[in-house]
Order: structure tokens, then C-alpha cells, then sequence
């Protein structure tokens, strides 16, 4: 009897399914396995490749599962899609797994650790405490509006003339209205001191992080980017590019060739949103403040935006502080800044 060469296992809260096939194809093993059973089922099984989807629970497993000697692979469920041969359900997503996985030209994402996944909770609790904000400021300047009362654009204006529109008796706002809208911005308030706390913990761990204080001295890496980076990037060498990690970013335009003609687009905005986002608002601190500098960065980035104009700049300067990133952690080298010499 032959041996299991490879498994795909279709992820879940309580039933997986579960396809393996031997070296020639051949299916060897189709079932379904509970939750609490599925670690005693694949220790039973032999080492071999097992290939999962990258969802919610996907790198726990895969730390599980390679302890018991399995090359675990996870991918992208859009190299999935093409392999499922029929109608999409547990069994097809198992038996589209295990083929994927086998495939030379699939791309797999790395395995986070335990503590990659805490700092990533604590880059996801932020975005979410940011996010609700945003929602309680828009609330309270629409409902303002409601009473012909115009809150001043941006979140800074808006807080700070917020208690005196408040305190205004002469605005005609009625009494309830005022009321409410007062406990909603006690939310805001008590939203940015959490903002805040979660700032205060991601500046700790940057400066605990030896990855994370080297990424630090790029200019426009801060400690949300460098530590997003070193949580989210197991191994730069699983990169074999600074190109293809740039890509991986979303920091390459969209090509679109044919016929031997290549056609660029706009970036692709593709992968890591967070990160790119990071990137792209520390290129624009960067930028604001390199007028009276001489280094080379800077040098060229003047150049660029005489040349094709101020949101191009950030973009590029983005894509390039990406590959720098790239280059420091696969080469565990320190950034230097050169000058121009005068």
C-alpha cells in the first residue's frame, strides 16, 4: 500500500474534511473529522505534506500539526479556486487543497508564531479602536448638521471645537439633543485614551523587538510599520525578491500587456493592507519634512515631485522604504544615510 504524499484539509469551527492522495494521485484518504479529533487523526498519519487555506485558525493548526513531523503549507484561498473541479463544498475545497498544495507554482504564506499572532492582536484591537472613532466623530458631526450646526473638517478641528458648540446655550440645540450628544463624545474621548494605551504598548514592543528597532531607522519607519512588518513576516527569504515583497505589499502598479506591448497601471492594492497603509502615511512624514535636507533620499524625492508630482513621490518613496525593508531583514544589516557631498 502506498504512502499519503499529501493532505488538504478544509478548515472549520467543528468538522473538517479531509483529502489525501498518495504519489501518484491516487486517493488514499476522504473524510470528515471532528474538531477534537482531528489532531489524534493526522498524528496517525505519517510525515507528508498537509496544505490548508489561510483563515481564521490556520497557523495554530499548522504549528500543531508540525510537530508531528508534516510539512504544513498554507496558501491563498485565490491559488484554491482554480483547482475545485465541481460545486463548492467541504469535500471539493479538501480535494481542491490537496492539489494546490502540490504545485510548484503555488505561493504559500509563512507560519506565524504565537507571539507574531499577539502582536498582530494588538495591530488589529488598534485598527478596530481607530476605526470606531472615526464612526463616533462622523455620527456626532451628522447629527450636528441636523441642527444646521457645522463641525469643522479633520479629527483635530473637530475635537477641539466640539465642547463649545457643546457649551453653546445661544445655538438653539434642544436640551436631549445636547445630552446625548455629550455621553457620545465622552465615548470619543474615552476611545482615545485606549487609542492611546494601545500606542503605548506598540512603542514598548518596538523597542524590545532587535528586527523592529533596525527597521526604525529607515526614515518613514515608525514602530505601527516596523512592528506590523516583523509580526506579519516570519522569513524575508521566503521572499526572493525586494521586488516580489513590494508586490506582496500591494506597492507595484497593475500591468495589463499583450501583444508585446507592456501597459502599467495604478498600484495593485493588493496583500498587506495595514502595512502599506503604514508605509504610505510615513512616506508622507518623509516628505513633508525634507525640504531643507540634503541626503540623498531626500535630494530625490525632490526631484520626483518636480518631476511627477506629489502623490507619485509617496508612492514611490512607499515602494522603496518596502524593498529597503526587504533588504535589511534578509541581510540583517543596519540603513545608512548617505549625504551628498557640497
Amino acid at each position: 500500500m502506498s504512502l499519503i504524499k499529501a493532505i488538504g484539509i478544509d478548515l472549520a469551527k467543528l468538522v473538517f474534511s479531509i483529502h489525501g492522495v498518495d504519489e501518484y494521485g491516487k486517493t488514499k484518504l476522504k473524510q470528515t473529522v471532528k474538531r477534537n479529533k482531528l489532531l489524534e487523526k493526522i498524528a496517525n498519519i505519517p510525515p507528508c505534506i498537509i496544505g490548508m487555506e489561510a483563515c481564521s485558525g490556520a497557523h495554530y493548526w499548522a504549528r500543531e500539526f508540525t510537530k508531528y513531523g508534516h510539512d504544513v503549507r498554507i496558501m491563498a484561498s485565490k491559488f484554491v479556486i482554480p483547482y475545485r473541479q465541481s460545486e463548492k463544498n467541504d469535500a471539493n475545497d479538501a480535494e481542491a487543497i490537496c492539489e494546490a498544495v502540490t504545485r510548484p507554482k503555488t505561493r504559500f504564506v509563512s507560519i506565524k508564531s504565537e507571539e507574531q499572532q499577539a502582536v498582530l492582536c494588538l495591530h488589529r484591537i488598534r485598527q478596530g479602536q481607530i476605526k470606531d472613532r472615526t464612526a463616533m466623530i462622523n455620527r456626532l458631526r451628522g447629527l450636528l448638521s441636523e441642527f444646521g450646526i457645522i463641525m469643522p473638517k479633520g479629527r483635530y478641528p473637530a475635537q477641539k471645537h466640539i465642547v463649545a458648540i457643546l457649551e453653546d446655550t445661544d445655538n438653539a440645540l434642544p436640551a436631549l439633543a445636547r445630552e446625548l450628544l455629550n455621553d457620545l463624545w465622552q465615548s470619543i474621548k474615552l476611545q482615545n485614551q485606549d487609542i492611546l494605551k494601545s500606542d503605548r504598548k506598540l512603542y514598548a514592543l518596538a523597542n524590545q523587538m532587535k528586527d523592529a528597532k533596525r527597521l526604525m531607522t529607515i526614515p518613514g519607519i515608525g514602530e505601527v510599520t516596523a512592528t506590523a512588518v516583523v509580526a506579519t513576516v516570519s522569513d524575508a527569504k521566503h521572499f526572493s525578491t525586494s521586488r516580489q515583497f513590494a508586490a506582496w505589499i500591494g506597492l507595484v502598479p497593475k500591468q495589463y500587456s499583450t501583444g508585446g506591448k507592456p501597459t502599467l497601471g495604478r498600484i495593485s492594492k493588493r496583500g498587506e493592507k495595514h502595512i502599506r497603509t503604514s508605509l504610505i502615511h510615513g512616506a508622507r512624514a518623509v516628505i513633508a519634512n525634507c525640504t531643507n535636507k540634503m541626503d540623498r533620499t531626500s535630494l530625490w524625492i525632490k526631484a520626483l515631485i518636480e518631476r511627477r508630482g506629489f502623490k507619485r513621490a509617496v508612492i514611490a518613496l512607499a515602494a522603496k522604504n518596502a524593498r529597503l525593508i526587504w533588504s535589511l531583514l534578509q541581510s540583517g544589516q543596519e540603513y545608512q544615510v548617505n549625504y551628498v557631498k557640497t
